[in-house]
């Protein structure tokens, strides 16, 4: 070849190697192919390959939805919702150190109290985009320009995207309409700028798909598949968390609920627990007792809340500072645990030797699941076998607890070890102490005034229509306030010492 035949060969394009992954059945020829109606028969096959962030960013455009335009909703061709920035900001942090250190204020992130939460930032799920051919037209973009077009060339399982230049610059651009389109992954994309190259996304290229299928493909990844239950996704804690984040329980949600988690766990596995396999640790549908989950959002929002907080003089027994001055107990986590089984133990067996007549009643009208059990604390119609029983329990045994800290020296209870909640043998010589302390007899006097307490469910058959209507109250959001008043309320009427430490409770509120 001449210099002058060299001159006038355009120079050779990018090749991004790509796997074809060929997904067609046959009887998909059946389904309603329509040019007219923009689901056109696709191709057979997608390609599967990697490509550097900042790059793919500047070879795609995006297609979005208005519904401020006149346009009726079946003619408007978008198919992305309007991009959210903050997301984008938020995935770039994550990026950066991962998740939980992308959700902290820019204080903390600049801090070096929270270098423990930094984790990798990945993101292996694809960007889903589709490669326009030279025919096809968007309505407000026109067509590709033809110097601008992505080239196939197939060998076979292997095929390459040539682009459209020999080497990307930052400053390249798309003379009119971008060669590629995204269909899925917008703020994930947009969460990159610079010049950096070296973070690669895995991208799924499809071809000349035609923008009803790109809205379908939309709808099927963003809508149609079910998230895991919140329970499910509690029970993986045990395998993300650190030592470290269980030591803390301030400045981040995810400290508090990874406690919550493993105090729930605690209440599940322990043998002296009155919930010993009786949580619904999945979540799991028709099973019975209380989720997980109910029980990781009780705790946060009572023992395992701050020390202190901004509306409130009243906060968690097991919390965190919310000052450097606060004063906290230094209980380990296994003592904490044995506090809540202890006082769980202390209120089952109040309840299983009441001969109360809400408690009567249960025991005639129906029997718990295992009929060898109590139907009045295990039964279907308890309320204490149930989210807001346990609420409203936890709730009460907090706060009482919490205001009369000092009187009853629970700094005292000094640790032996300091053991996870997660330790069978730490928790079990913690209950061992505990009961040798002075907070064991008023736990059981808690206990024992609170199985006088009607714990009847508004499902409950024998139920008059005003006492129905009453427990009605305590459903919805607003129940578990309801239900925490009522119980503060007989407490405070069935003991005078107890009625002392309510009155506490009031004056801290």
């Amino acid at each position: 070849m001449t210099d002058a035949e060299s001159k006038q060969q355009p120079p050779e394009r990018r090749s991004i190697p790509a796997l074809r992954v060929n997904q067609w059945r046959a009887g998909w020829e059946n389904v309603g192919f329509s040019e007219k109606a923009h689901r056109r028969k696709p191709e057979p096959s997608f390609l599967l390959c990697s490509i550097p962030a900042v790059e793919l960013k500047s070879l795609c455009g995006v297609s979005r939805r208005d519904a401020t335009n006149p346009t009726p909703r079946a003619q408007d061709l978008g198919i992305q919702r309007q991009h959210d920035e903050k997301r984008s900001e938020e995935i770039s942090r994550y990026i950066e150190y991962g998740f939980p250190w992308s959700t902290l204020s820019d204080a903390q992130r600049r801090s070096n109290a929270y270098n423990s939460m930094r984790k990798p930032g990945w993101l292996p799920t694809a960007i889903v985009v589709n490669i326009l051919r030279d025919i096809d037209r968007r309505p407000l973009g026109g067509s590709v320009a033809a110097e601008d077009l992505i080239q196939i060339e197939d060998a076979g399982a292997i095929a390459s995207l040539k682009l459209p230049y020999s080497a990307w610059v930052p400053s390249w651009r798309p003379s009119n309409l971008p060669p590629m389109e995204i269909v899925d992954g917008q703020h994930r994309l947009f969460a990159f700028g610079g010049q950096n190259t070296s973070f690669e996304l895995p991208v799924v290229a499809f071809y000349g798909l035609d923008i009803s299928w790109q809205a379908y493909l939309f709808w099927t990844i963003n809508i149609k598949p079910k998230r895991i239950n919140a329970s499910l996704a509690f029970d993986l804690y045990p395998l993300l968390r650190g030592e470290d984040w269980l030591d803390s329980t301030d400045g981040h949600p995810v400290y508090r609920e990874t406690r919550a988690q493993e105090l729930t766990e605690a209440m599940w596995s322990h043998p002296d627990s009155p919930w010993l396999h009786r949580i619904n640790m999945l979540g799991q549908k028709d099973t019975g007792g209380v989720t997980q989950s109910a029980w990781i959002k009780t705790l946060t929002a009572t023992f395992v809340r701050q020390w202190r907080s901004r509306g409130s003089k009243l906060g968690g027994l097991f919390g965190g500072r919310y000052d450097d001055d606060d004063e906290v107990l230094g209980w380990s986590r296994a003592q904490q645990a044995a506090f809540l089984i202890y006082a769980a133990r202390a209120l089952h067996r109040a309840i299983t030797n009441t001969n109360a007549d809400w408690a009567q009643d249960l025991r005639q009208s129906s029997v718990a699941k295992n009929k060898s059990d109590d139907a009045a604390f295990y039964g279907p119609y308890a309320l204490i076998n149930t989210d807001q029983g346990v609420r409203g329990f936890l709730h009460v045994l907090n706060d009482l607890c919490f205001a009369s800290a000092s009187r009853l020296a629970l700094d005292k209870w000094a640790a032996d070890e300091a053991a996870g909640a997660a330790d069978e043998t730490a928790v079990s010589n913690a209950l061992r102490g505990i009961s040798e302390q002075k907070i064991a007899g008023v736990l059981d006097d808690i206990a024992k005034n609170l199985a006088t307490f009607d714990w009847r469910s508004s499902a409950a058959p024998n139920l008059s229509e005003e006492q129905r209507l009453a427990k009605l109250a305590y459903r919805g959001s607003g129940g578990y306030l309801e239900l925490r008043r009522r119980i503060l309320e007989h407490l405070v009427s069935s003991s005078s010492t107890l009625k002392s430490m309510v009155e506490r409770v009031e004056a801290l509120a």
